[in-house]
Order: structure tokens, then sequence, then C-alpha cells
């Protein structure tokens, strides 16, 4: 496995080559044994990249939206109808379909649309940075940080939202290590955030989903740091599974927990985490690993939701790119909304 030089990214626009203008994605369900990219030229391509999560991660699917959008506006003269289908594919992270809308908005030519979706992208990427440095000054020297999934470059199309704390605080020399959780079922914490820390050779130790618990009693943890796949105006968190688990543990042994998202997570519409719609996956993504080895009978019946709701109550601080917004949320959320 070669990582050292490898290039990371998540997606990407592709003016021309073969086969015409193009949404470019890094296969995610590949990595980290291969590394090989899916260019699609048409929005029924990006559409099962997103579903099958070879492209993942809330940001980076409002930057594939964005651009999804562009692309079936420039292909097939329907922008509305690559928003409807884009936006269907992933139902609870609210950056896709934000994504979808706001360059849908821009229009009414493509080439209007194709503009706004690369502003869009060139935003994230400075949310994430501005992310990174607020997110960077609430931790002490030398600490010790727990993250879950991936929520790197590979997931933001910038530095990262909470990876991208850690990395800040990496290269400004306060990060002492780095806790990945696997992130069952589907690993994105091996495979993914373990691949990002080796390429930028941030001292990190990858860790069983299971181990969290006893990580925290023997005091080896010093701050949680989480994304978000969607944020109620109560501060209510949608985020991968096993992220409430990380929550419940942090509050009792008395360590910080924060998530660390853009504003465009944020969701108007839902006034608390019940009203977020949570998305339920194949069963065999439980059965096997990660589609390979068998873990369980196959017909053994199974319960995967790919996302669970962390209770405003039992977190520390939101980071937004537009500054650190602590409890009570509801009137921090909105004025960072208000901008």
């Amino acid at each position: 496995m070669s990582t050292g030089n490898d290039e990371l990214f998540a997606v990407r626009w592709v003016d021309a080559g073969e086969g015409g203008p193009a949404v470019e994605v890094l296969d995610q369900t590949l990595l980290p044994e291969h590394r090989r990219t899916v260019v699609c030229h048409h929005v029924a391509t990006l559409a099962e990249a997103i579903r099958s999560l070879r492209v993942r991660g809330a940001p980076a699917l409002g930057v594939a939206g964005a651009y999804g959008v562009a692309l079936g506006a420039l292909v097939d003269g329907d922008g509305e109808g690559a928003a409807a289908t884009l936006t269907a594919q992933r139902p609870t992270a609210v950056n896709l379909g934000w994504g979808c809308r706001r360059v849908l908005a821009a229009g009414p030519d493509a080439a209007t649309m194709l503009e706004a979706a690369r502003r869009l992208d060139a935003e994230n990427a400075a949310a994430c940075e501005a992310m990174g440095r607020h997110g960077a000054a609430l931790l002490g020297d030398h600490a010790r940080v727990l993250t879950h999934c991936n929520t790197g470059t590979l997931a933001c199309s910038g530095i990262g939202s909470a990876f991208g704390v850690v990395r800040t605080a990496f290269e400004a020399g306060k990060l002492a290590h780095l806790w990945v959780d696997e992130t069952r079922p589907l690993l994105q914490g091996a495979r993914l955030t373990a691949y990002e820390a080796s390429v930028l050779d941030i001292p990190h130790s990858l860790v069983v989903d299971a181990a969290a618990g006893a990580l925290f009693a023997q005091g080896r943890v010093d701050a949680v740091l989480v994304g978000a796949d969607r944020i109620a105006v109560n501060g209510d968190t949608a985020n991968k599974l096993g992220t409430a688990t990380l929550a419940v543990l942090a509050h009792h042994h008395d360590v910080a927990f924060y998530v660390v998202a853009p504003t465009s997570t944020i969701d108007p519409a839902a006034v608390e985490g019940a009203a977020i719609e949570i998305e339920h996956r194949d069963a065999d993504e439980v059965r096997t690993a990660v589609g390979k080895a068998v873990l369980a009978p196959p017909a053994t019946p199974v319960w995967n939701p790919a996302f669970d709701v962390t209770p405003a109550e039992l977190i520390t601080a939101i980071v937004t790119e537009r500054g650190v917004v602590r409890p009570p949320f509801g009137a921090g959320l909105a004025a960072v909304l208000a901008g």
C-alpha cells in the first residue's frame, strides 16, 4: 500500500477530457488497498457513486451535489432533475440537498451554475481552515484526541472538519496522539482516517470501537472530536452510528466532546433530533466485513442505521467556520446561521 505521495481529495470538477466535462471522485470503497478514481460524465453515475459511498462525508456530499447539478445542466440541460436525483441518494446528510439547491438557485444557465459550484467548493475549503483554527484553540498542549468515522479531506474536500482540527493542532505542535475509532460496519475510521493520518505523519493508533470505554477509564483521552451530518436548531446532532455512545462516555468521564461542522450542516427545519431522518442501509454491511469475509449466517436479521443522534446536553461545544457555539445552542446556532 502506497500512501506518502498520494493526492488526497474527495470530489472535483474536470473541465474537459475524453468524454467531456465530468465530476471526478476518489473511490473511497477501495481505500486503503487500492486508489482509483471514478469519472462521472453523467448524473446517474454520480448518483451511484453517492449511494454506494464512493464519495461520502457531509461537506464533500455538498460539493458533489453542487457539481452534479452543474453537470446535469451542462450535459442534459436539466439541473432540476439532477438536483432531485442526487438529493434522494442520502437522506440524512443535509449538505447534499443544500449544495444542490444553492447551485440550482444560482441559474438560469449552466455556466452560472458551474461558477456557483466552484464558489461553493472554495468556500467549503476556507470553512475547513477556519474550523481547524477555532477547534485547535480549544485543545490544551499535548492533547490526546479520540475521533470517530472520517472527517478529513476525504469527507470534506478541504482539510476536514473534526480531522481538520486534529491536523491544525498537529501542525501547531499541540497534538500528542490521535485515537482512531475503526467505525463499524464500514470501517471508515480504519480505512480512511488512519489512511489520512498516515499520509500526514500524524501520530495515531487504531482502536476497535469497543475499546473507547477502556481508553476513557484509563484517562487516555483529553477530548473527543466528531463531525456531523445534520445539526438540529437545538444542537441535537446526527452523525455516524456510535457517536452518541462516545458522547455518553465522554460525559461520564468529564471529557470535552466537540462537534465540528460547517454552518451548512445546521438544518433550520429540524427543531430537534427527533425530526432528523435516519438512513438505514443494507444488512450485508453488518453480516460481512466490508463485503469480504462473512461474519454471520446469511439469513441473520440485522438492524443497520447509518447514523445516531447525540443529544445537545452531551455536547460541550459546536465548532463552525464562524466560531464556537456553546450551550444552550439555540440562540448561538441561529446567530452563526445569520452570519
